[in-house]
């Protein structure tokens, strides 16, 4: 797979020296943008994204360090290789205890040149992953699934493949459990940001007073407690995807400041007079209607109507009962340990069909987990179920049986093709020889 290109600022007073830190650092993987001084360069740094900074030691428009101390403190994620010349082994030993990464001499051996700023650039790439990994501790990195074949489903994943190319927002709407989370990492892994990782945060999660700093970042002494400057989810998100789960619970006034970002993809840091620009795709999910948020005056009615403008609802599991077979089979493989193959009998399949199941998808996974650990014999009984599904299901009047629901399902299709059979059997994803079996069984009731 080709490594994305990455931006280099090359920064000195001597044109000769920019052209020549033009002509040799740039590759097929990166790009070099150049300054001739310390104003031009933060001219430059407002408006573009940068990895590594190579900048001589001494500058004709600031003082000794001040650039260096100046890009370390308000730059995320970059390294500064200096060039020093002769008689400054020592600045440069000073520049190093001040975060400089390197330092390389003039005149330049450009073996040395290239090899310190791919270095630098590693560095870089290390200090995000961290960072992202502390962010995203319980995020499965292997691809999803979204398990289903109802009509439903279908309709969602065309969804998902219509806009994960775009770079419009897009807000997952659905009960707790129906399975947000795993439509969002399909659009992101289908999506341009895909080769890096997604952000996710759950908004409940953020505490009132701090979720502006932890969203943006803030400068250090901007509010009490702020011993250092710190980068916010803006920044680790920059050319990936941000997801943010449960968006009803941000508040009102951080609505705002999110809504500026997303119509200009600049944002700024608690205390800091600068803008930056970032280029993030934003996925956000809730289980809230926010329309009547917006009516109670408890959500931003712009900021509403920009998320809104694509959305997917994702269905409960008791509007969709058709795919519980396809479900239970995929977390029974999924979730059993070992590799072992687990059998559930009919009766206990009847429960599960009986039961409205209000914790969704979620649910169904923690009960099988729970039946896999009672299972005697790899074998799945109504035993191993909750004793209150199993009661709610026995109770329960005309309820849907594994057959009727399967009956019915096939039966729609059938005539949704025209009674073409083949058609029929291929999106039901069984054979025609299954499909004849089938019918024949239901005629003979």
């Amino acid at each position: 797979m080709e490594r994305e290109k990455y931006a280099i600022l090359a920064i000195d007073d001597e044109e000769s020296i920019r052209r020549l830190l033009r002509k040799e650092l740039t590759t097929n993987q990166r790009e070099v943008f150049t300054a001739a001084d310390a104003g031009q360069a933060r001219e430059i740094l407002r408006t573009n994204w940068f990895d590594v900074i190579v900048m001589d030691l001494r500058l004709p428009d600031i003082h000794d360090l001040d650039l260096l101390i100046e890009i370390k403190d308000t730059v995320p994620h970059i390294e500064v290789v200096m060039i020093t010349g002769h008689g400054d082994i020592d600045s440069a030993v000073k520049a190093m205890k001040l975060g400089a990464c390197d330092f390389i001499r003039k005149p330049f051996n450009l073996e040395q040149l290239d090899l310190v700023v791919e270095k630098a650039h590693q560095r870089v790439l290390l200090s995000r992953e961290n960072t992202i990994l502390r962010h995203n501790t319980s995020l499965e990195q292997q691809p999803v699934q979204f398990i289903g074949n109802s009509q439903i489903v279908q309709d969602i994943k065309f969804l998902i493949n219509k806009v994960a190319p775009a770079k419009i927002p897009v807000l997952l709407t659905g009960e707790s459990g129906v399975g947000k989370d795993v439509v969002a990492r399909l659009i992101h892994q289908r999506s341009a940001c895909s080769g890096h990782t997604m952000i996710i945060k759950n908004c409940a999660s953020l505490q009132k007073d701090l979720a502006r700093s932890e969203l943006f970042g803030h400068m250090k002494g901007s509010f009490t407690g702020a011993d250092e400057s710190r980068e916010g989810l803006m920044a680790y998100a920059h050319d990936s995807t941000l997801f943010l789960d449960e968006i009803g619970e941000l508040p009102l006034g951080v609505q705002a400041s999110l809504l500026r970002i997303l119509e200009t993809q600049t944002y700024r840091r608690v205390g800091e007079k600068e803008e930056r620009k970032v280029n993030i795709r934003f996925l956000f999910a809730t289980n809230r209607n926010l329309a009547e948020e917006v009516e109670q005056g408890r959500f931003n009615e712009a900021f509403f109507h920009r998320i809104n403008a694509f959305n997917i609802e994702i269905p409960s599991l008791s509007q969709r009962k058709e795919d519980l077979p396809l479900l239970v089979d995929y977390f029974l493989m999924r979730l059993s340990p070992d590799n072992t193959t687990y059998r559930i009998v009919d009766r206990a399949m009847d429960c599960i069909f009986r039961y409205n199941w209000p914790g969704n998808v979620r649910e169904l996974r923690n009960v099988l987990e729970r039946s896999i650990i009672l299972a005697e014999n790899n074998i799945i009984t109504e035993r191993c179920l909750p004793r209150e599904l199993v009661s709610i299901s026995e109770e329960s009047q005309g309820a849907l049986t594994l057959e009727s629901v399967e009956k019915n399902h096939i039966l729609k299709m059938l005539h949704f093709f025209d009674d073409n059979r083949q058609k029929t059997a291929e999106t039901l994803g069984i054979s025609r020889k299954t499909l004849y079996r089938k019918l024949e069984k239901y005629a003979g009731h």
